[in-house]
């Protein structure tokens, strides 16, 4: 499922924000204003998934799910609210895109008889190399 698909089934309204002051080095303004937000959409909860939807999403981001099935995701990037409030609504979209897509099954294939030629000479070279170390008794004597 792309952004735009996302976009359309979970609108911004189902959203709950909340601001904070930001930490980090800053000036006396850092301790007056409040930039810092964090965005909560509570997956277990939700009209706009189906069930099917919902498991498929708890699977893939049970690290960011807390216990009562809230995703919280948060920016103190910009010094503006505004601005931190857009990223962190396309951080979400970007997330549950990724949370969605199915990932493909790998095929496992045989090697060609070319890379298979290549791995025997390498072992050759390699047996060759290990021989030439090694010292004979008769050399020795």
């Amino acid at each position: 499922m792309t952004k735009s698909e996302i976009r359309k089934i979970i609108p911004e309204s189902s959203f709950k924000f909340s601001t904070s002051r930001s930490g980090g080095k800053g000036g006396q303004n850092i301790n007056k204003v409040e930039t810092k937000v964090e965005l909560v959409y509570n997956i277990k909860h939700s009209k706009e998934l189906t069930d099917d939807q919902k498991a498929f999403i708890t699977g893939n981001l049970k690290n960011r799910i807390d216990k009562k099935g809230n995703l919280r995701i948060t920016s103190d990037i910009h010094r503006a609210q505004f601005k931190n409030k857009q990223t962190v609504i396309e951080k979400f979209y970007t997330i549950f895109a990724k949370a969605l897509k199915k990932k493909a099954i790998r095929k496992k294939t045989t090697p060609t008889l070319a890379s298979k030629l290549e791995n025997q000479k390498s072992k050759q070279v390699l047996s060759a190399k290990k021989k030439l170390r090694k010292v004979k008794l008769d050399d020795l004597l």
